[in-house]
């Protein structure tokens, strides 16, 4: 049983860095979950679900108003102790914390200390892979994600995302899990998804602590 594979991955990164895309190639690879004779997932999870607004692109965990900052970090304990109490299992996060400090902080002037967070997580042998692209490749991503956006205005000002990559690059740096930065400005998700299994197996990330 040591040899059972249970990585825990969370994503980060501005939008149009192929965070969900790489999630789910994460969620089929047989070096981080195994191979498969049928299909079935592992739990893959996110901090930008809207869920606490009754319509699209609504609030939630990531962007939040001050007076639902309760509910968002009681949303962040109960996520870590239900992790906690089923450790023995493959989790990845499509986006978390991180992008939580980056929202607050440029919304709302306020940085969020989740010190406390990321001492669990740690404990946990979570595993922090920070995804990124070139300034210059943002409008080529662009232009694929128009292609199926539902909400394709988000993506007008492609200034918004270098400038926040540039302050969740410091946010990501001073986080205390382990954590590698992902450049995926050609769009190579296999590929992208081979490197955080290199990483993983070289750090001890794909089994439990």
């Amino acid at each position: 049983m040591a040899d059972k594979l249970c990585p825990k991955i969370i994503l980060e990164g501005t939008r149009l860095t192929l965070k969900t895309e790489i999630a789910f190639a994460l969620n089929e690879h047989p070096r981080i979950v195994g191979p498969r004779k049928y299909r079935y997932h592992s739990p893959l999870i996110s901090a930008e679900w809207c869920a606490f607004t009754n319509f699209p692109w609504g609030r939630g965990m990531i962007n939040f108003e001050p007076p639902e900052e309760a509910r968002a970090m009681e949303a962040y304990h109960t996520w870590t102790r239900l992790i906690e109490l089923l450790p023995y299992y493959s989790w990845i996060v499509d986006r978390f914390h991180i992008s939580t400090r980056v929202y607050q902080w440029q919304a709302h002037g306020k940085n969020y200390d989740f010190h406390w967070l990321e001492e669990r997580l740690a404990r946990l042998g979570f595993h922090l892979v920070f995804c990124t692209r070139s300034a210059e490749s943002f409008a080529r991503a662009r232009e694929e994600r128009l292609k199926v956006s539902g909400n394709p205005a988000q993506y007008d000002n492609l200034q918004i995302f270098i400038e926040e990559q540039e302050l969740m690059r410091r946010f990501v740096a001073e986080s205390t899990l382990p954590k590698m930065e992902l450049d995926i400005s050609d769009g190579n998700v296999a590929a992208a998804a081979d490197r955080i299994a290199d990483w993983l197996e070289a750090t001890g990330g794909l089994w439990a602590k």
